[in-house]
């Protein structure tokens, strides 16, 4: 039997900041992954035809760069390869009827063009952009931050101090607005309104859900300031320094090792894990778990000799996961010319949207089990940017649907026979990613004469890549109020302790929440001695 300081179970990006941080504090950690590579939702293939590189899952690296991960990590993982492509245009929308905005990190042209749109609105965005950077630090430490702390209860009674409680109250009220609400009160354009409505489900959330208007500041504000950038020549670079970086601190990591349960110790303490193949691997100091409340307490704790909480028990069984996620990739002969205007070919993350209201339809549609009639389109154009990812004269296509339902109950067009089950079929992504390719080729000049190859991914196909995204959820959980902050992944939950000494919990499913900002990873990192 070997024997680490830490042993962490998973490898997604959490897990990877947390060895990373842990060995540059002397610990020998030791990280485990049951697939044949490491990464998570970071998985970079030539998926499509020979040359084109694609980033199967996760793109976009801005909640990584502005993180206070990759300010610990960050100069380090530099140092061993690891380069950031980046887009002048993050953004932009495009309505059925050719409408668009495009989204720069230029502020004074931001406005320009929203007050084009409308008189007023510009100075409305200038306005709450300058508000929220005013209100940064605070905001800022109540997303990423440890919330049961000493160190969180002094932030929020300064805050009480200084702006007065009345005041402070009004704040957190302000916070939890819909961004329908917002958005609908703030600007006249709807093309603005459209700009803006499909970033709340990159949140995990829909138009409709409470905190949705704040995370949309929070998204306005970061991509502005540091745009939508990738990594050059795919995420697998990122992964590659990491893992350089690990090693370079006496880490190690396994593939190909699946952890089969966490062992007890004396006082029902984690001491280490038991693979699959029933080797026994030993930590001196903790066993770290990044995966869903599921696969924790059900997979990984089946045979624990006590009894869970009653608190562990109900959280697990009420734990609610959220939309599926669909993938489309396109190797393309030549950038895509939109017929809307050539400028779009620049935009780094491009939103194919009807406007708010079909995004809130979208959603709905897909909470309810349909396969929306007409979905947001995210239209991810790296290759615009980052050329390593395809060969000379040519491009790619990373799309992502976020509205895709886990379990198929109907189709909203009725165009798609659904099985009895509701399971997701190969015909049954085909064809739903036909409706997808059809609304490019709308859009797009001879998209039919550029188009190469095509890879989708259904959510059935995502978690088939990885058990943590339940039904296709890449959010490991919804991300609604109630089963976010203080309250993630149960309303009992402290941090990322669990009620087992010695193991910890981190991953999308626990506070921060989802995302690429590696967020407890470093936190729980930053708190272990």
């Amino acid at each position: 039997m070997s024997t680490h300081d830490f042993i962490i179970v998973g490898s997604g990006i959490n897990a990877l900041v947390a060895a990373a941080m842990l060995g540059k504090k002397g610990k020998k950690v030791l990280v485990l992954e049951r697939n044949d590579r490491i990464g998570g939702c970071l998985r970079t293939e030539e998926i499509t035809e020979p040359g084109f590189i694609h980033d199967v899952m996760a793109t976009t690296m801005v909640l990584f760069m502005t993180s206070p991960a990759y300010g610990a990590v960050g100069k380090d993982l530099e140092t061993r390869g690891l380069e950031f492509a980046h887009a002048d245009l993050p953004t932009g929308v495009l309505r059925p009827d050719g409408a668009h905005v495009i989204f720069s990190k230029d502020r004074q042209r931001n406005i320009a063009t929203f007050e084009a749109l409308s008189p007023g609105d510009g100075k409305a965005f200038a306005h709450d952009m300058d508000k929220l950077g005013a209100d940064a630090p605070f905001l800022f430490s109540l997303l990423g931050g440890a919330l049961w702390s000493t160190t969180m209860l002094k932030t929020i009674a300064k805050q009480g101090w200084g702006r007065g409680l009345r005041n402070l109250v009004a704040w957190f009220g302000e916070a939890l607005v819909p961004a329908r609400a917002y958005l609908e009160t703030t600007y006249k354009s709807e093309d603005i309104q459209a700009l803006w409505a499909p970033w709340v489900l990159h949140c995990g959330i829909g138009p409709e859900s409470a905190y949705s208007a704040q995370m949309l500041k929070v998204i306005g504000f970061a991509i502005e300031l540091a745009g939508c950038p990738v990594a050059k020549g795919g995420a697998a670079s990122l992964l590659g320094a990491f893992e350089r970086l690990i090693n370079d601190h006496g880490g190690e990591i396994r593939t190909g090792a699946d952890v089969e349960r966490i062992l007890p110790g004396p006082g029902h303490r984690a001491t280490g894990v038991k693979l699959a193949s029933g080797e026994r691997l030993m930590a001196t100091s903790g066993v770290v778990v990044s995966s869903t409340p599921n696969q924790l307490y059900g997979r990984l704790m089946k045979d624990w000799p006590a009894p869970l909480p009653d608190a562990i028990t109900d959280g697990v069984a009420r734990y609610r996961y959220g939309k599926g996620n669909m993938q489309i990739h396109y190797a393309l002969s030549a950038p895509p010319r939109w017929k809307a205007n050539p400028e779009l070919g620049k935009v780094a993350l491009l939103h194919l949207t009807p406007g708010l209201d079909g995004v809130s339809r979208a959603t709905n549609e897909c909470e309810r089990g349909l396969l929306p009639a007409e979905p947001s389109i995210c239209v991810g154009q790296p290759a615009s940017f980052d050329p390593s990812r395809a060969p000379d004269g040519k491009s790619i296509l990373w799309l992502q649907l976020p509205e895709a339902p886990r379990h198929i109950k109907g189709d909203a067009a009725g165009e798609i026979a659904t099985p009895a089950d509701g399971r997701w079929t190969e015909a049954i992504r085909e064809r739903y990613a036909d409706r997808i390719e059809a609304t490019l080729a709308r859009h797009i000049e001879n998209f039919s004469e550029i188009k190469l190859a095509r890879r989708a991914y259904s959510p059935a196909d995502l978690e088939a890549m990885n058990m943590n995204l339940v039904g296709g959820d890449p959010y490991g959980g919804f991300s609604g109020l109630d089963q976010f902050f203080l309250w993630r992944p149960f309303k009992s939950s402290v941090n990322h302790r669990t009620h087992v000494p010695g193991l910890y919990h981190i991953g999308a499913s626990t506070h921060p929440g989802p995302g690429l900002g590696g967020g407890s990873g470093f936190l729980l990192a930053s708190s272990l001695k």
